[in-house]
């Protein structure tokens, strides 16, 4: 597979996992602030998982099975609903997502730039999320 189809492979299916994951804490966190806060996460991954397909459609890639989910939500949630556990499942979530975009990001040097910056502001964005997780802990 070549550089730009990994990466935005990855960028789709992180952003897809992004927006499945969140949709499902969305209906079940009761904190307002939290939930304010995972609804603007929700419409960075959508803008992001859509910049992808638009990509893979660009260049004529083909879209990857669906993502892993790297955690089981509705089991995690039923055994510790509360705000700090469910803050700390994303902040693990987006720190995973950030080390893979490092990776991928350094192994294909190559890649398209359009592609390449895609995914720097994709890890920004797990940065800069973790840093608001930080604070429902």
């Amino acid at each position: 597979m070549s550089g730009d189809a990994e990466l935005l492979n990855f960028i789709y299916q992180n952003s897809q996992m992004g927006v499945d994951t969140i949709r499902q804490l969305i209906g079940v966190v009761e904190d307002k602030d939290l939930k304010e806060h995972l609804k603007t996460q929700f419409q960075g991954y959508e803008e992001f998982h859509q910049a992808a397909k638009e990509l893979l459609n660009e260049h004529g890639l083909g879209i990857m099975e669906k993502a892993r989910t790297y955690f089981m939500i509705n089991l995690q949630t039923m055994t510790d609903p509360s705000v700090s556990h469910i803050a700390s499942m994303l902040i693990t979530g987006s720190s995973m997502g950030i080390v893979e975009a490092i990776q991928k990001y350094r192994q294909y040097e190559d890649a398209d730039p359009k592609i390449r910056d895609l995914m720097d502001k994709l890890r920004k964005f797990e940065e800069y999320n973790m840093e608001k997780l930080k604070d429902f802990l």
